[in-house]
């Protein structure tokens, strides 16, 4: 074994300082590109949420309409009801008139549990996200 220890040390130091700056490079770049991941993340969740948020506003003004007209519904309803026991009973508009009013009251109620389940699905799909 006519190497001496030196050189064998010398080189051996010089491919793990190479091999050192290699890995330290490497590792430049990757935290480089993960940082740049990481503030992508951030914007595009930044984006889903104001979409979530714009997208919660609307069904709530949906649901808050909804409730509006059946209130306005069931109010005008209860005051045919009354007054429909001081009038004559052979007035048959105002059957009529109860009788659409009852319809629509019904449909409106119908749209509004169907409004109430589309928020709560909505709701939950923000959520996930």
């Amino acid at each position: 074994m006519g190497i001496s220890r030196r050189p064998l040390l010398l080189g051996l130091a010089i491919v793990m300082g190479l091999g050192f700056l290699v890995y330290f490079r490497l590792w430049i770049i990757d935290y480089r590109i993960s940082a740049d991941d990481t503030e992508l993340l951030r914007r595009q969740f930044d984006l889903a949420h104001r979409e979530a948020v714009d997208e919660s506003a609307e069904w709530r003004s949906r649901f808050d309409e909804e409730m509006e007209r059946v209130a306005e519904c069931m109010k005008e309803l209860n005051e045919l009801k009354e007054s429909r026991s001081t009038i004559a009973k052979d007035m048959p508009s105002v059957d009529e008139r109860v009788e659409r009013l009852q319809k629509e009251n019904t449909d409106l109620r119908e749209r509004l549990v169907s409004l109430k389940q589309e928020l709560e699905t909505v709701k939950l799909k923000c959520r996930s996200q």
